[in-house]
């Protein structure tokens, strides 16, 4: 019996031991007076980003908008993020990326998986919903505050943010 307890109290601490970062949701959404063809024809480019992002220097990219394609995006502030294409449909005004190659000093992330989508709002314009689904910069159990759960779901939240303020601005011709 006690050796049937001890057990017991060995797998219930487990997965305390066992414990590492857990995904971060970060969800951002915009209504843009405009019809969604037109915030496409601005935003829907995968090598367009700097077109209208505030925090985008340039883009070199590679593969145009197909399945595969690859960029790397300069930062203003420094640093350089390397993402590939995952998904590119322009019938649903969607485009899906990833971070292919981390760089903690551009964004306080290990990895990130973006999606972009562009739909017609309920009371006209369109709504544009941008969501990340990142994890933190340090995946060790203790990282350091620059790089833990906070630090990336505010440097995520505020590029995503930051970049759909700066779209209404320019589609909406403001």
């Amino acid at each position: 019996m006690k050796k049937l307890l001890l057990l017991f109290a060995l797998l219930m601490c487990a997965p305390a031991l066992a414990h590492g970062p857990t995904p971060i949701k970060v969800d951002e959404s915009i209504v843009i007076a405009a019809d969604p063809k037109a915030v496409w024809a601005v935003a829907g480019k995968f090598d367009g980003l700097a077109n209208w992002h505030p925090d985008i220097q340039s883009v070199k990219a590679t593969g145009g908008d197909a399945a595969g394609a690859e960029r790397e995006i300069a930062f203003k502030k420094g640093g350089v993020l390397k993402e590939g294409l995952d998904e590119y449909d322009p019938g649903a005004f969607k485009l899906s990326w990833r971070m292919s190659d981390p760089n903690l000093d551009a964004m306080p992330v290990s990895s990130y998986t973006l999606t972009f989508t562009i739909e017609p709002a309920p009371a006209g314009g369109s709504l544009v919903k941008w969501r990340g689904r990142l994890y933190r910069g340090d995946t060790s159990n203790e990282p350091p505050e620059n790089l833990n759960d906070d630090a990336a779901r505010v440097a995520m939240s505020n590029f995503l943010h930051d970049g759909l303020q700066s779209l209404k601005k320019k589609v909406e011709g403001k």
